[in-house]
This record gives C-alpha cells, structure tokens and sequence, in this order.
C-alpha cells in the first residue's frame, strides 16, 4: 500500500512538473519580484563612512585584484576594497576599463572598512 501511495506521489509531481515544462516550451520559469525603485547609488567615499552592514550600490570601476576575491573598486569620489566571491560573478567578466554597478553591504572591521558585493552588473 505504501508504495503504491509513493508511486501516485511521484506521478503526481511529474505532471506538475510536465504542465509547467509544456507552459514555458522550454524556457525558464520567469521570476517574480519587486520591479520598483531599488537604492540610491553611493558614492566609494560614502560607503567608506556607513555603518557595518549598511546595504549599498555602487558605480565604476574595477582598478585591480588585490587576491582572495578582494579587489580595488574606484570611482570619482575614491577608492574601497570590495570583496566578490566567484560564484556572485555569475559568468561575467569585466576588465578596468569596464564601467559597472555593484550591490552589496559594507562590513567594517576594527581597522578595514570593504564591501561584500552580492551582484555584479556591467553598465553600457
């Protein structure tokens, strides 16, 4: 009985799952959320002097790696080190002459102030 209950389950799924396949020809599922009117773009020199974990968005450049995910981020105002971890590139390559937009948190340490970068866009 048991598994005849499992077997109904699973079939179950399946057509759920095939409906949904079959609603999309085989494109991805779009995604939902918040269209509106995210953060304000900060400034490096801004983001130098919030507090830990403020959120932030930032635009300019990547002047160098300093390794270990952590690179030197420049814009008009000055620099700050932010940190991407590989994964949060998300296949995107970018060089210092790439203009780009970031988001992500500040994290302040006792003498380090960085941003930990959770997107990565390239801006045209």
């Amino acid at each position: 009985m048991n598994k005849l209950v499992a077997v109904s389950a699973l079939a179950l799924m399946l057509g759920f799952a095939g409906a949904a396949h079959a609603q999309y020809n085989g494109a991805a599922a779009p995604r939902g959320g918040f269209t509106g009117p995210g953060l304000a773009v900060s400034t490096a020199a801004e983001a130098a002097k919030m507090g830990d974990d403020q959120p932030v968005v930032l635009q300019g450049k990547i002047k160098q790696s300093l390794g270990n995910e952590k690179y030197l981020f420049q814009d008009a105002s000055g620099e700050i080190t932010i940190e991407i971890d590989d994964d949060d590139w998300r296949g995107l390559s970018v060089g210092p002459e790439d203009t780009i937009e970031i988001s992500g948190e500040v994290d302040k340490e006792l003498f380090d102030v960085k941003v930990d970068v959770d997107t990565v866009q390239l801006k045209k």
